[in-house]
Protein backbone atom coordinates (compact mmCIF):
# COMPACT_ATOMS: atom_id res chain seq x y z
CA UNK A 1 0.00 0.00 0.00
CA UNK A 2 1.69 3.93 -0.94
CA UNK A 3 1.23 6.31 1.78
CA UNK A 4 -1.07 8.09 0.06
CA UNK A 5 -3.45 5.29 0.31
CA UNK A 6 -1.99 4.96 3.86
CA UNK A 7 -3.46 8.47 4.25
CA UNK A 8 -6.36 7.95 2.81
CA UNK A 9 -7.35 5.34 4.85
CA UNK A 10 -6.75 6.56 8.43
CA UNK A 11 -8.32 9.46 7.40
CA UNK A 12 -12.05 7.45 6.65
CA UNK A 13 -11.15 5.42 9.68
CA UNK A 14 -10.94 8.42 11.77
CA UNK A 15 -14.17 10.45 9.88
CA UNK A 16 -16.39 7.21 10.87
CA UNK A 17 -15.21 7.99 14.25
CA UNK A 18 -16.21 11.64 14.02
CA UNK A 19 -18.71 12.01 12.21
CA UNK A 20 -21.05 10.07 14.77
CA UNK A 21 -20.23 12.07 17.44
CA UNK A 22 -20.73 15.36 15.55
CA UNK A 23 -24.27 14.33 14.97
CA UNK A 24 -25.07 12.70 18.55
CA UNK A 25 -24.36 16.46 19.55
CA UNK A 26 -27.19 18.06 17.41
CA UNK A 27 -31.03 18.30 19.14
CA UNK A 28 -32.07 17.08 16.26
CA UNK A 29 -33.47 13.59 16.57
CA UNK A 30 -33.47 12.72 12.79
CA UNK A 31 -29.95 12.20 12.74
CA UNK A 32 -28.13 12.61 16.01
CA UNK A 33 -28.46 8.52 15.87
CA UNK A 34 -27.62 7.43 12.38
CA UNK A 35 -24.78 5.20 12.44
CA UNK A 36 -21.71 5.89 9.94
CA UNK A 37 -20.86 1.96 8.59
CA UNK A 38 -18.21 3.43 6.66
CA UNK A 39 -16.46 6.36 4.76
CA UNK A 40 -15.41 6.51 1.25
CA UNK A 41 -12.45 9.45 0.72
CA UNK A 42 -11.77 10.45 -3.18
CA UNK A 43 -7.82 10.05 -3.97
CA UNK A 44 -6.95 14.08 -3.07
CA UNK A 45 -9.41 13.74 -0.18
CA UNK A 46 -11.35 16.55 -0.66
CA UNK A 47 -14.74 14.54 -1.06
CA UNK A 48 -15.97 12.15 1.29
CA UNK A 49 -19.22 9.45 1.02
CA UNK A 50 -20.53 9.22 4.10
CA UNK A 51 -22.29 5.47 4.10
CA UNK A 52 -25.01 5.33 6.89
CA UNK A 53 -26.99 2.55 8.58
CA UNK A 54 -30.68 2.74 7.33
CA UNK A 55 -31.94 -0.25 9.39
CA UNK A 56 -34.12 1.67 11.64
CA UNK A 57 -35.56 4.23 9.29
CA UNK A 58 -38.50 3.65 6.59
CA UNK A 59 -38.42 5.88 3.06
CA UNK A 60 -39.95 9.08 4.44
CA UNK A 61 -37.44 9.35 6.95
CA UNK A 62 -34.50 8.61 5.17
CA UNK A 63 -35.48 11.37 2.49
CA UNK A 64 -35.98 13.70 5.64
CA UNK A 65 -32.58 12.66 7.06
CA UNK A 66 -30.74 13.18 4.13
CA UNK A 67 -32.00 16.48 3.62
CA UNK A 68 -31.27 17.37 7.10
CA UNK A 69 -27.84 16.01 6.95
CA UNK A 70 -27.18 17.95 3.65
CA UNK A 71 -27.58 21.36 5.49
CA UNK A 72 -25.62 20.49 8.42
CA UNK A 73 -22.71 19.42 6.13
CA UNK A 74 -20.62 23.35 6.94
CA UNK A 75 -21.29 21.95 10.92
CA UNK A 76 -19.83 18.64 10.29
CA UNK A 77 -16.81 19.72 8.29
CA UNK A 78 -15.97 22.61 11.20
CA UNK A 79 -16.59 20.30 13.78
CA UNK A 80 -14.01 17.57 12.11
CA UNK A 81 -11.52 20.65 11.35
CA UNK A 82 -11.54 21.81 14.51
CA UNK A 83 -11.52 18.21 16.04
CA UNK A 84 -8.38 16.79 14.31
CA UNK A 85 -6.87 20.45 13.88
CA UNK A 86 -7.04 20.00 10.11
CA UNK A 87 -6.63 22.80 7.10
CA UNK A 88 -9.77 21.45 5.52
CA UNK A 89 -12.12 19.24 5.88
CA UNK A 90 -14.01 17.13 2.92
CA UNK A 91 -16.96 18.27 1.19
CA UNK A 92 -19.58 15.59 2.51
CA UNK A 93 -22.33 13.25 0.54
CA UNK A 94 -24.50 11.34 2.25
CA UNK A 95 -25.89 7.79 1.34
CA UNK A 96 -27.75 5.22 2.77
CA UNK A 97 -26.04 1.99 2.77
CA UNK A 98 -27.63 -0.70 0.33
CA UNK A 99 -24.86 -3.44 1.11
CA UNK A 100 -27.19 -5.41 3.70
CA UNK A 101 -29.48 -5.58 1.24
CA UNK A 102 -27.14 -7.15 -1.17
CA UNK A 103 -25.37 -9.24 1.37
CA UNK A 104 -29.27 -11.06 1.90
CA UNK A 105 -30.04 -11.44 -1.70
CA UNK A 106 -26.53 -13.05 -1.94
CA UNK A 107 -27.29 -15.60 1.15
CA UNK A 108 -31.08 -16.14 -0.30
CA UNK A 109 -29.38 -17.00 -3.88
CA UNK A 110 -26.73 -19.29 -2.59
CA UNK A 111 -29.82 -21.23 -0.93
CA UNK A 112 -31.45 -21.46 -3.43
CA UNK A 113 -28.64 -22.97 -5.31
CA UNK A 114 -27.88 -25.28 -2.27
CA UNK A 115 -31.33 -26.50 -1.95
CA UNK A 116 -31.18 -27.52 -5.98
CA UNK A 117 -27.78 -28.96 -5.38
CA UNK A 118 -28.69 -31.24 -2.78
CA UNK A 119 -32.26 -31.91 -4.66
CA UNK A 120 -30.27 -33.43 -7.21
CA UNK A 121 -27.53 -35.38 -4.67
CA UNK A 122 -30.43 -36.88 -3.25
CA UNK A 123 -31.70 -37.91 -6.48
CA UNK A 124 -28.47 -39.36 -7.66
CA UNK A 125 -28.24 -41.40 -4.37
CA UNK A 126 -31.76 -42.86 -4.76
CA UNK A 127 -30.50 -44.29 -8.15
CA UNK A 128 -29.32 -47.96 -7.97
CA UNK A 129 -25.73 -48.33 -9.07
CA UNK A 130 -25.06 -50.32 -12.03
CA UNK A 131 -21.97 -52.68 -10.71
Amino acid sequence: MREEEIKRKRTESRLVELIPEALSSMNDGRINGLSVTEVVCSRGRYDAKVYLDKSYLDEKEQGEALKQLRAVSGFLSTYVRESEGWFKSPKFTFEFDNQLEEISKIEALFKEIGKRHGDTDTKDEDKPSES
